[in-house]
């Protein structure tokens, strides 16, 4: 207690399961000073399980409400701290979408403070990691494009883990559902992101892109904005998760005949197989998660490569290949899935009428 009194940023704290009940009417205080303190110490006892329990069922999240529309950026900010080390935890998570507070949360999207503001899209990239959580965040995201829109509209950029948080809300939510980014210009905004300096960015930009492509209408966009171009390009990204991304977008946007022809005009054919084909000598070496990612651009590459057989000009070109998609399909030592893909490639390659 003694170390605790000593600290001037938090607030004394009462004995047992009394601390948090004390805290919270301490909230209630109109010293702006009295109320960080009591929020700092919440951010401090949140990290016991047990607390954040008391917290959620003892209804005190409710509370939390008023302080998200404060007069002080920093209360605001804090509150959203508060927040997001709830939603670490699952029971934390649940009762904030069972909560009234992501309506004021959202409002905070454009807050004065950078710190309010970078919590808030903590918050809220946690929740949509969940699919219940995905989906009360449907009709937030015209509000998230449009976040986006403005970035690319300021001067200065946002710091960069504020639009990754972003993007990654964005992707979370349209694989669920991808007409609410699709609706709201989705793929001309997200293709500007692709083309950004920090690989971070690429990669969940084109993470988001690969989501808006799996429907009709979003193969028809990807076309007619011109990404695709700039798709082929990232194949050959430095960053392997951006390449295999990218070839995820390509992979559902040659479904359609448009993208077909588009692919092959871009001569993109090459490319493909030479993901494909390429050895790695590390690869005992490399990491599981870097394998996973590998597997990924291969597979990915693998069934564009099948959708371009079915036009005339793609199995030509593919035809002139064929012994290099055999050894991938024949290979014993090679992955299940991988050899799989392959197959299917060299039966719709040499498929006659």
């Amino acid at each position: 207690m003694a170390g605790a009194l000593m600290d001037p940023t938090r607030a004394p704290l009462a004995f047992g399961r009394r601390a948090v009940p004390q805290l919270f009417e301490q909230l209630q205080r109109p010293e702006t000073g009295t109320r960080l303190r009591a929020l700092a110490s919440l951010c401090d006892l949140i990290h016991d399980p047990e607390r954040l329990y008391q917290t959620v069922k003892g209804g005190f999240l409710e509370r939390l409400k008023v302080l998200l529309k404060d007069e002080d950026p920093s209360v605001r900010a804090r509150t959203c701290e508060l927040l997001h080390l709830l939603t670490a935890h699952s029971v934390g998570r649940q009762a904030l979408l069972s909560s009234s507070l992501l309506p004021p949360l959202s409002q905070l999207l454009g807050d004065s403070s950078s710190s309010c503001r970078r919590n808030v899209h903590r918050v809220l990239n946690r929740l949509a990691l969940l699919p219940a959580g995905a989906e009360a965040l449907l009709t937030l995201v015209p509000k998230l494009m449009l976040k986006l829109r403005d970035d690319e509209d300021e001067e200065e950029e946002e710091e960069e883990e504020v639009q990754v948080l972003l993007l990654s809300t964005i992707s979370c939510c349209s694989r669920l559902d991808a007409l609410p980014a699709l609706a709201s210009d989705g793929v001309s905004l997200l293709g500007h992101k692709l083309l950004h300096r920090s690989p971070n960015i690429r990669r969940e930009a084109a993470a988001a892109m690969m989501a808006l492509s799996i429907p009709e209408d979003g193969k028809r966009q990807v076309c007619k904005e011109a990404v695709l171009p700039v798709l082929v390009g990232l194949l050959q990204d430095e960053d392997m998760e951006v390449q295999a991304n990218a070839a995820g977008v390509i992979m559902y946007t040659v479904i359609i005949t448009t993208g077909k022809q588009q692919c092959l005009d871009l001569d993109v054919v090459p490319v493909l197989l030479a993901l494909v084909s390429k050895e790695t000598e590390e690869e005992e070496e490399e990491d599981l998660e870097r394998r996973r990612r590998r597997k990924a651009l291969i597979l990915y590459s693998l069934r564009t490569l099948t959708s371009l057989a079915e036009a005339p000009d793609g199995r030509r070109l593919l035809l002139e290949q064929l012994p290099l998609l055999l050894r991938r399909s024949e290979a014993a030592e090679e992955d299940r899935d991988i050899r799989r893909a392959a197959q299917t490639a060299v039966r719709v390659v040499t498929w006659t009428p």
